[in-house]
């Protein structure tokens, strides 16, 4: 069974919070179910007391599906990280998720506007094994203590870019770690989504969906922007409006089961978020039907 969510990112940014800053949560809620999910993820907007998220989250019909949570293995050990981790996975399990997005972001450049990509951090070959093992460890006690699995975000700008990175931090880490496949992220990386589906398969545990737009990843890369300004520029959209072909991403997830999320960042002035929504929803929701899936309500 596949459920399909949403993040809010195509309504607020996170990392931008100036945009989309002026939607309520409300807006972004409502128009969400509008247009076909039933889950969120969490963004910047959203309470953090369970007592307080719960019913805005019931008004308008979703279930919180997970929420993004920034790790610092490469400075601190998994029992500091799981301390630092503490009030996140506990409103996390507190809601009834099952997996909790973790991304190393100690050295991370994607949330700075003036650094081009082309500087983003690579991890020595000497560091891998040591942060395979903290991620691993960590992994291990997020599942001891709340019962939720950790899901990896490989992510541009970050350790673990390159279709190479995602299997080096598999081969580095153990089950306890799972991935979470982004489409987007692999495909500007330079990867393939449907081969890392097909040789990670076992240990994806959650899924991230968005486009790519060909000509402005090209621009991106031959101009060697930022994160950020390749992001307001339209380097990603919603399934179904660029370069990204889902059917051969669903086949290789043949048997999957879980959420699959539209998390899609775009300019909000550029991109009207009911119109994106709709549109990323139904074509998901289209190649999963193709490709066998068997879809919530």
């Amino acid at each position: 069974m596949i459920r399909i969510g949403a993040n809010p990112i195509g309504w607020s940014n996170d990392d931008m919070i100036e945009i989309g800053g002026e939607t309520p949560l409300e807006v972004c809620l409502a128009e969400a179910r509008e247009a076909g999910f039933t889950g969120m993820e969490l963004g910047n907007k959203f309470p953090r007391q369970t007592e307080a998220l719960r019913p805005v989250l019931d008004a308008h019909g979703h279930r919180l599906v997970s929420g993004w949570y920034s790790t610092e293995l490469l400075v601190r050990d998994e029992n500091a990280e799981i301390e630092a981790a503490a009030a996140h996975a506990s409103l996390l399990a507190d809601m009834g998720c099952t997996v909790m997005i973790v991304c190393e972001t100690s050295n991370a450049i994607h949330g700075q506007m003036e650094t081009p990509l082309s500087e983003r951090p690579v991890l020595p070959h000497d560091v891998w094994a040591r942060f395979g093992m903290r991620l691993t460890a960590f992994a291990l006690k997020l599942k001891q203590a709340y019962g939720l699995d950790l899901v990896y975000h490989h992510h541009m700008g970050t350790i673990v870019q390159t279709e190479a990175e995602i299997d080096r931090l598999m081969a580095s880490t153990g089950d306890a770690v799972h991935l979470l496949l982004d489409t987007g992220h692999v495909t500007w990386g330079g990867g393939d989504p449907a081969r890392v589906a097909r040789n990670h398969f076992s240990r994806i545990a959650h899924v991230h969906t968005k486009d790519v737009r060909a000509d402005v990843m090209l621009k991106s890369n031959s101009e060697d922007w930022s994160f950020l300004k390749s992001v307001l520029a339209g380097v990603y959209t919603v399934p179904g409006d660029g370069l990204i072909d889902f059917s051969s991403v669903f086949a290789a997830l043949k048997g999957y089961e879980g959420w699959v999320v539209v998390e899609a960042e775009q300019d909000p002035e550029k991109a009207h978020p009911l119109t994106y929504a709709k549109m990323g929803y139904g074509h998901l929701r289209g190649e999963l039907e193709r490709a066998g899936f068997e879809v919530a309500a």
